[in-house]
């Protein structure tokens, strides 16, 4: 009976610390699946921040941890090739010479 009470003080007293790596290890998770995707390491960050944080980070919440109390935040990194620009050549149909 004692050693039942003792190992439940025990998990009890370390569950703060799995927390914080239940966190650090999704963030890990989330990080290899967006590298798998073809998207380098630098070109992105994921923040990990509290719920009522979230809508203040710019990003896109990808995840949560730490029992739903934290938000995991995806955002992309300006190194000169985002897609999301526009290249020279974009046009309307209208821009195109009639034939």
């Amino acid at each position: 009976m004692n050693k039942t009470l003792l190992v439940g003080l025990a998990v009890l007293t370390l569950s703060p610390l799995a927390a914080i790596a239940s966190c650090d290890s999704v963030k890990a998770d989330i990080t290899k699946k967006i590298v798998a995707n073809g998207v380098p390491e630098s070109g992105f960050k994921l923040d990990i921040v509290a719920n009522d944080q979230a809508d203040k980070a710019g990003g896109q919440v990808v995840g949560h941890c730490d029992n739903d109390t934290q938000k995991i935040v995806y955002s992309k990194l300006a190194d000169g090739s985002d897609e999301t620009s526009a290249s020279p050549k974009t046009g309307s149909s209208q821009d195109a010479t009639a034939q």
